[in-house]
């Protein structure tokens, strides 16, 4: 079984950084995807970004790209979401996704505030 970890979260000012974190425990995998998705109140599930295994693929979001940057560190079963020139519209629960061997597993998610 594997078991993620969000941590990061926060509250900051528009034009701030934050930086998330998401470690992985269990039955992890270094050849496994791994995703950041966010969610505001009200709307639906958007997807922010992802990496592959080894940290060579990374996909991000039009809506962030140019902004957030993820990556990974697999020594550490870690990845991160850097988020830099943050926006009010970024304001959501932010939720760590992990796809090990086809185990498919969500992190409880961590809360990011944007103020304007």
């Amino acid at each position: 079984q594997v078991q993620l970890h969000e941590s990061g979260g926060g509250l900051v000012q528009a034009g701030g950084s934050l930086r998330l974190s998401c470690a992985a425990s269990g039955r992890t995998s270094t050849d496994g995807y791994m995703s950041w998705f966010r969610q505001a109140p009200g709307k639906e599930q958007e997807f922010v970004a992802s990496i592959s295994g080894a940290g060579g693929l990374t996909y991000v979001a039009d809506s962030v790209k140019g902004r957030f940057t993820i990556s990974r560190d697999n020594t550490k079963n870690t990845i991160y979401l850097q988020m830099n020139n943050l926006k009010p519209e970024d304001t959501a629960a932010y939720y760590c996704y992990a796809d090990f061997r086809g185990e498919k597993t969500w992190g409880q998610g961590t809360q990011v505030t944007v103020s304007s």
